[in-house]
């Protein structure tokens, strides 16, 4: 009844944009633009409950004055891929710091947690597994964006890059549950962070399936083709590698935080918890990855041996009926037998004499 009665009374007397950014931070520069396209959702959340506001300036205004009573109330906006007058114009009303608002414009940062003032940035790395029908050596199996996360006491900030890893889910989730919105933007955090990682568990056992599948194949029948998809695989685990691995120290780390409620401090433990057996399995299967790459290359190697020594045997029974047939087919008299009637069955049975022997003798080396 109380926030609904101050949401009345701030639309009776509207308050202009930039006496409100003055209370809250400092005047918001003309050259700065609100977020408009990039804006995925916006919302004021007083008491577990979402309450609607006419802009995040003012949804901002609303929850600060319920704080005052001692509720706790906060601010999430949700942006995807915004350009850089849109975070500049966040940056003047929440109060962000530049450098921080530098890397969540730029993207392609490595994973991270970092301090500024009263406020945390962490970059979270997202992967998503694609779907293809057949693994070839110019599938794309993992695809990477990025979810930068402004925390504040009273506000949450989710800057999103990449097509996938939507956080739609998790918004919904939170509204349907007062009890987890009542955590505050603490809470919202370690949501993201869990569906982030369960993400992570998600991909790394589909990724598990295909190297299974793939080595299945390394001593059966193996050619260049097997060689570029094994290839492939190794290259997508380095790209999870890469995600994953530099998230787990900051993650350990972000329970200590004094952003961070007390409360709220064994969640982010789980999530770590999470995250390290992310990282065990990713580790396995870059091993595994490894073994199956060179299992496939020595199995590639052992058959170009066998091939080429059955070449060589067969060059060199071949050799002999050639060599022969060559000396006698040269103009030379007095040449053995080639003035009788037996000459011509003796060289031919001398042929298959020698051409037996030595297949028998490559046949019982094993090189035929």
């Amino acid at each position: 009844m109380r926030s609904s009665t101050l949401f009345r009374r701030i639309n009776r007397h509207p308050v202009k944009k930039p006496h409100v950014a003055r209370q809250l931070t400092k005047p918001v520069r003309e050259a700065c633009v609100p977020p408009v396209d990039s804006i995925v959702e916006y919302g004021a959340y007083i008491g577990g409950e979402k309450v609607v506001a006419p802009g995040i300036v003012e949804s901002l205004e609303l929850v600060r004055e319920h704080n005052k009573t001692g509720s706790r109330a906060f601010v999430w906006v949700g942006l995807h891929e915004p350009e850089a007058p849109e975070v500049e114009w966040l940056a003047e009303v929440f109060g962000l710091h530049p450098l921080a608002v530098e890397d969540a414009v730029k993207a392609h940062q490595r994973p991270k947690v970092e301090r500024y003032g009263d406020s945390l940035f962490l970059v979270l790395k997202t992967i998503a597994y694609l779907d293809h029908d057949e693994l070839t050596a110019t599938s794309e199996i993992i695809a990477t964006g990025e979810i930068m996360v402004f925390l504040g006491a009273d506000f949450v900030v989710t800057v999103r890059h990449g097509e996938h890893c939507p956080l739609t889910e998790v918004r919904e989730k939170l509204e349907s549950r007062p009890d987890l919105l009542d955590r505050g933007p603490a809470g919202v955090v370690h949501a993201i962070s869990d569906y982030v990682v369960d993400r992570y568990l998600q991909v790394a056992d589909l990724m598990q399936l295909e190297l299974e599948e793939v080595e299945a194949t390394v001593f059966a029948d193996v050619s260049s083709r097997d060689i570029n998809r094994i290839y492939q695989l190794k290259r997508e685990m380095l790209e999870m590698k890469r995600a994953v691995t530099p998230l787990q120290s900051p993650m350990a780390a972000l329970p200590q935080r004094r952003v961070i409620p007390s409360e709220m401090r064994e969640y982010f433990r789980d999530v770590s918890d999470h995250l390290a057996r992310v990282c065990e399995q990713v580790e396995s299967s870059n091993e595994l990855a490894n073994s199956i790459l060179q299992a496939a290359l020595a199995r590639s190697n052992t058959l170009a041996n066998e091939d080429m020594r059955k070449i060589s045997s067969w060059v060199a029974i071949l050799t002999v009926p050639t060599m022969i047939a060559g000396i006698y087919g040269m103009n030379f008299d007095f040449l053995p037998g080639s003035d009788q009637i037996w000459g011509y069955p003796a060289i031919v049975a001398l042929m298959i004499t020698v051409c037996t022997f030595l297949y028998r003798g490559f046949r019982r080396n094993g090189w035929l």
